[in-house]
């Protein structure tokens, strides 16, 4: 079936969070419904529509940042009050907008997630469950890592609720009072949940940062997942979820809003597996997603949020438009109204801008007049992708942004990202001086751009500071720099398992650290550690390469640690970087290794199909001019043997990809020759000397020769 929506804009209001707005149950069965929203303003609004218009419920007074939204109720009676959490308090206001709560959590952290059951409140500020009933205390945990969402799982057949929190290492955690029942391993780390039946059951939808969806279903003791949705097309990361049956067949359809402006609407085929019925994409990051009956009666819509505040409808409503001879359109006398006021609206704000632009002239040139600073914030992402091994930055502004600039003291590559069009330009950089840089850029953007992507991919074992300098379209001109680190172990990710019969190399360390000391070691060389001291005695980690594929196993405690891989140069970075840290901090290390041979070997072939690929592309590549010149010479391209018409006929696509991987050749070439002095090196001996041999293997590449050459003394 096929869905078809219409986009109408409601209002707008501040800056907003993730999960920040609500639809207040409908009175009856097709009337519409009312919609809280709360943003960084404290401003908590209420409206509804009539006659296309936004009718003010109320509207609080400003305060502190809004965290989240939840609407809450004595059980068996409408969820219709309205509970929001700013800093470490929570308020609860009725749908007519008077406040009837106000509970001080006392948390040293702000809350950034919250769940209302009946009488009992769940909040989690960074890694700090706290359950409350009554405004009593009643639970507590300590994540292991960040919390980003919380909901509550209830049935007939549990004995109770259950909380399920999402934390950042990729786990969902499910508790039993103040103690960890048990975990469920998803794919990605989880960024929200939603209960996939709103008035209970045991199913939760989770979203992912790197885009994928899933449903598991939460039993006393363990869990099963029914399904996953993975993100091939590399969509942005999800940001919100609701289920509502907005085709109408009778069954709850998934509503989705991504951080890239996507939303999508997945329905239920016969087998009960989710497909993708219906997809728009706004132009800013969507930070909730409701469905409901808004705009008009009977009419079902999917209501969005987005960053800078824009509540829009994709509505089931059909837009009619009569068209007449010509290409003329008559309108009716209910959009005739609306073009009207929005011309007398448009006509009041130019005069407006008008008016503080000669304020603004008149008070710069006196001689008593303060500048003031222009304050804008930021939604900013580093994340790195699993699918190409590279680093995504994200920045979104509320207003347009002029211009950025990107400083690194690291090399790093830019890539081609399809939705960036920005104007970029390359300045000169003298990396040989102290503190010089290795990349500056400046992306010159286009008029009305919010949002920009980036893409950089990084070398392991070079590290340093990525900064982002971004200047909006403000009078006066002002600029925000954010700091991103490269970690020296950059391209590693983290996982739940790995591999135990791969041929590993192991570096021990012992001496007199504390095991603080140990892990702030380890978050600074490795990505998705949390900063956080793990709680207990000893703590293992897993990773892996999301270039090569091989993996690392981190297992540590005070005054003790071990570092197994596949791959001999990390171990080398992983021995330079611990032994500066604890040089910094005048600590002694004992440090032993025990090298596998077979490791070079299997790292090798790791490297293989990626090195065969990139040298056949490049061969190809080099063959399209000589190959469209034999084209236009003859005519035609029938005498050409398959192969070289196969090459012809694909050669923008080659083209393309060879443009969108620069250097990939070249950083697998400095893959082998790492791997090459790092296996001597551990042998105290000097071979960059052979480096120009090997160099001549690659450039007539075979495994079995390179293979050769390694396994030589």
């Amino acid at each position: 079936m096929e869905l078809h929506l219409h986009r109408l804009d409601y209002t707008q209001v501040g800056v907003t969070s993730q999960k920040t707005m609500r639809l207040l149950p409908a009175l009856g069965k097709k009337s519409t419904q009312k919609v809280a929203i709360a943003d960084h303003d404290g401003v908590v609004t209420c409206f509804g529509m009539k006659k296309g218009e936004a009718v003010p419920v109320f509207k609080t007074l400003p305060g502190a940042k809004v965290a989240r939204m939840d609407l809450g109720g004595a059980e068996g009676t409408p969820q219709e009050k309205i509970f929001v959490c700013s800093g470490s308090q929570v308020r609860g206001f009725t749908k007519k907008g008077k406040q009837f709560l106000t509970f001080e959590a006392n948390l040293t952290e702000s809350i950034n997630a919250l769940h209302v059951s009946g009488a009992d409140l769940f909040v989690c500020a960074s890694y700090i469950y706290n359950h409350y009933c009554d405004c009593k205390d009643q639970d507590y945990f300590l994540s292991g890592d960040k919390i980003n969402d919380i909901t509550c799982v209830s049935s007939e057949k549990l004995p109770h609720l259950i909380p399920v929190l999402a934390c950042q290492d990729r786990v969902l955690r499910v508790l039993q009072g103040s103690e960890l029942s048990y975990d469920i391993e998803v794919p990605g780390p989880p960024s929200v949940l939603e209960l996939f039946n709103k008035d209970g059951g045991e199913e939760v939808l989770y979203g992912t940062t790197d885009g994928k969806i899933g449903l598991v279903q939460i039993g006393d003791c363990d869990a099963a997942t029914k399904w996953e949705i993975g993100n091939e097309k590399r969509k942005g990361g999800i940001l919100c979820i609701d289920t509502y049956d907005i085709i109408g067949d009778g069954v709850n359809d998934i509503l989705v809003g991504r951080d890239d402006g996507t939303v999508e609407v997945y329905g239920f085929d016969s087998s009960r597996e989710p497909t993708l019925r219906f997809e728009h994409v706004l132009t800013e990051s969507v930070t909730s997603i409701q469905g409901g009956c808004v705009g008009k009666e009977s009419y079902d819509e999917v209501l969005t949020a987005t960053y800078t505040g824009w509540v829009t409808g994709l509505t089931s409503e059909p837009q009619r438009a009569e068209a007449v001879q010509g290409d003329e359109v008559r309108l009716s006398k209910e959009t005739q109204s609306k073009i009207e006021a929005l011309s007398a609206e448009l006509e009041q704000l130019q005069v407006k801008v008008l008016q503080g632009r000669e304020q603004y002239q008149q008070s710069s040139q006196s001689s008593t007049a303060v500048s003031a600073v222009p304050v804008f914030s930021i939604n900013d992402k580093f994340t790195l992708c699993q699918d190409d091994a590279s680093y995504s930055l994200t920045l979104e502004v509320p207003t347009a942004i002029d211009n950025l600039l990107l400083q690194s003291d690291v090399p790093i590559d830019l890539l081609d990202v399809d939705k960036n069009s920005a104007v970029v330009s390359f300045s000169e950089c003298d990396s040989q001086q102290p503190n010089g840089n290795f990349l500056l850029a400046t992306y010159r953007c286009q008029a009305n751009t919010t949002r920009l992507e980036l893409k950089v991919r990084s070398i392991e074992g070079q590290y340093g500071t990525l900064q982002a300098y971004i200047t909006p379209r403000l009078q006066p001109k002002t600029c925000q720099v954010r700091q991103y680190q490269i970690k020296p172990l950059s391209l590693h990710q983290r996982t739940h398992s790995i591999d135990p019969d791969r041929p590993m190399n192991q570096l021990s360390l012992v001496g007199q650290f504390s095991f603080a000391e140990i892990h702030s070691w380890v978050v600074f060389c490795l990505p998705e550690v949390p900063e956080k001291t793990p709680a207990g005695e000893s703590v293992t980690f897993y990773f892996h390469n999301t270039f090569l594929g091989t993996q690392i196993e981190a297992t540590y405690c005070k005054g003790e640690g071990t570092f197994k891989s596949d791959n001999i140069s990390t171990i080398s970075i992983l021995r330079d970087v611990l032994s500066k840290e604890a040089t910094k901090k005048k600590i002694n290390l004992n440090i032993s290794y025990d090298i596998n041979d077979d490791s070079v070997s299997h790292t090798l072939r790791m490297i293989h199909p990626k090195l065969e690929y990139q040298l056949l592309l490049a061969k190809k590549v080099q063959l399209i001019d000589a190959l469209k010149e034999l084209q236009v010479h003859e005519g035609n391209a029938d005498f050409l043997i398959p192969e070289y018409r196969s090459i012809l006929d694909e050669s923008a696509n080659l083209l393309e990809e060879y443009k969108k991987q620069p250097a990939h050749l070249d950083r697998l070439y400095g893959m082998i020759t790492d791997l090459l002095i790092d296996k001597f090196k551990f042998k105290g001996k000097n071979v960059r000397t052979k480096v120009s041999s090997m160099l001549q293997i690659l450039d007539h590449y075979d495994l079995n020769s390179l293979l050769d050459f390694f396994s030589e003394p």
